[in-house]
């Protein structure tokens, strides 16, 4: 007679592949991962006045004082665009990397209680993340194309977009994503034994922003420090959105596979290591 305990409906086992990624897993979680995201989607503005309207102003009134102050006071180039069009281009898409990086960083510590008490796939945390921003970014790029619509109506030939390049664009909002993700979940693997991590990640996230093309465009910089610039992943993206757009930017084929090809590494390395943590952060957290 065969014992009870063979006759289990689920049996879970360890895993012992440090490289394993078990992607089955997430998939059965998938009822979790819809649940994450909107309560993450949600939960943020549930008691605040204006609610989900603070999806819309963010980037305007960040593209506003930009404008103020960049291209007002400063006088830095826009590659002849408008003002406001060309900064909102830039940080419609790096708010969605930068919301992506800063909220992952922190999935073992903010989920310390979660973890400890029930089991699923670990990695859902940070996909929910991902998929909650991108509903977020949804948003943001909506207004980012009403207002393209009215400049391009309303000042003629001042901005030329390119619309056989048109299909980069879910690509490259993929990159962003996928190095939002890679840096996040690196960060949140190192903060389990260094908290200190967390307070440098916001600033370094804008000082980051600073040194991606987001305020300056790549075409008034010096070919040394073009280089240097575009030897930061996130630079090519940025100027390849505005490069579809807006008609000026940089669009350069070999960097944009650079980028990819470093997210590609940095998720893989990121995916391990957050593996090997996710086993004994509880003793550490």
């Amino acid at each position: 007679m065969q014992k009870d305990e063979d006759n289990w409906d689920l049996i879970i086992k360890p895993r012992h592949k440090w490289y394993q990624v078990d992607v089955a897993a997430i998939w059965q979680y998938r009822d979790l991962l819809i649940l994450l995201v909107r309560r993450d989607f949600v939960a943020v503005y549930k008691q605040t006045v204006l609610g989900p309207i603070w999806f819309f102003i963010q980037p305007i009134i960040t593209s506003l004082t930009f404008t103020f102050i960049f291209g007002n006071l400063a006088k830095l180039s826009t590659d002849g665009n408008p003002a406001i069009l060309f900064y909102l281009a830039g940080i419609t898409l790096w708010t969605y990397f930068a919301d992506c990086i800063t909220k992952t960083s922190t999935t073992f510590t903010s989920n310390a209680g979660v973890f400890g008490k029930v089991y699923f796939p670990r990695l859902i945390m940070p996909l929910s993340i991902l998929v909650s921003n991108l509903i977020k970014f949804g948003i943001q790029f909506l207004i980012f194309l009403l207002t393209w619509l009215y400049f391009i109506f309303t000042t003629g030939n001042t901005i030329h977009p390119q619309w056989q390049h048109m299909w980069l664009i879910p690509v490259l909002v993929f990159m962003m994503a996928g190095l939002g993700l890679g840096l996040g979940i690196f960060i949140s693997s190192l903060t389990t034994k260094y908290r200190d991590l967390t307070f440098l990640v916001g600033f370094g996230v804008q000082l980051l922003m600073y040194a991606s093309s987001v305020v300056l465009p790549i075409s008034s910089m010096p070919e040394k420090i073009k280089l240097l610039m575009l030897l930061n992943p996130l630079t090519s993206i940025i100027e390849a959105f505005k490069f579809v757009f807006l008609g000026s930017g940089y669009l350069e084929g070999i960097w944009l596979v650079y980028s990819f090809g470093f997210m590609s590494v940095l998720i893989i390395i990121s995916v391990i290591i957050f593996n090997k943590v996710e086993k004994s952060f509880m003793d550490t957290v």
